[in-house]
């Protein structure tokens, strides 16, 4: 499988769904934004593209935040079963999307729906109205946060 779980365990709980967070609401967690996700996020099985990681470090460096928020960075990180960017997820990213999309939310959808196609329930938290709007489009239940 192309997902690495945090303790190398499978994703998901027994029948429920995984909780799939995007990169704003990582962000909006560590940077303690307006918008912050509810305590009862963290409570659920995560889960997110490897892309994430990536996005994270690079809003943190450019922030100058490494020292005041890499470990909570990683800690975040580390919560979260990852999925990686491999050949499927990547061959699902070039395929048309039902509204349009930004690449690194498309790579963040088609890791979405590689889950779904693999049989796993999810949910997505976002808090980016474009991928809200294609996610909806692809009948993506959405995690209210």
């Amino acid at each position: 499988m192309f997902v690495e779980g945090t303790a190398g365990g499978a994703v998901g709980g027994p029948g429920g769904p995984v909780i799939y967070v995007d990169t704003s609401v990582a962000l909006a967690h560590l940077l303690a934004e307006d918008k912050t996700p509810p305590a009862r996020l963290w409570r659920e099985t995560l889960v997110a593209s490897r892309l994430l990681q990536y996005e994270l470090w690079i809003r943190i460096h450019a922030r100058g935040l490494a020292k005041t928020h890499g470990e909570l960075a990683r800690q975040l990180i580390g919560r979260l079963a990852l999925v990686e960017l491999a050949p499927p997820v990547l061959a699902r990213a070039l395929e048309p999307f039902p509204t349009p999309v930004r690449t690194l939310d498309a790579l963040h959808l088609a890791s979405l729906e590689f889950l779904r196609r693999n049989g796993q329930k999810v949910q997505l938290a976002s808090y980016d109205s474009r991928m809200l709007r294609c996610a909806r489009r692809l009948h993506i239940p959405i995690y209210n946060i």
